[in-house]
């Protein structure tokens, strides 16, 4: 799977947490455009922080993060470079532990 069918996969299974982080994508990159799908996924990362800081517990998420599990397991290089990149590195960055647990 590349990176691009990750990026569709997702938004058609996730539609509510699709639209937080195209929000928050717009705010960096003024546009949603599939050719920027690797920098997405760290504009989802952000929209999740957003949601765990507002009180959403992570839990919530639990599907979003087997999803990318399961890319990243059966993905190529470049999904896994796109899910660690993006996506993890930005994985509950200003979060309080106590709403991360």
């Amino acid at each position: 799977m590349s990176v691009l069918n990750m990026y569709n996969d997702f938004r058609v299974t996730f539609p509510e947490i699709t639209k937080k982080a195209d929000e928050e994508h717009i705010k960096c990159w003024d546009d949603i455009n599939p050719d920027f799908a690797y920098s997405w996924f760290e504009s989802l990362a952000k929209a999740i922080n957003q949601e765990m800081n507002k009180g959403v517990p992570a839990q919530e998420y639990k599907e979003v993060f087997e999803f990318l599990r399961k890319q990243y397991l059966f993905g190529d290089d470049k999904v896994k470079d796109c899910i660690d990149v993006s996506f993890t590195e930005y994985m509950f960055w200003q979060v309080q532990p106590s709403k991360a647990e």
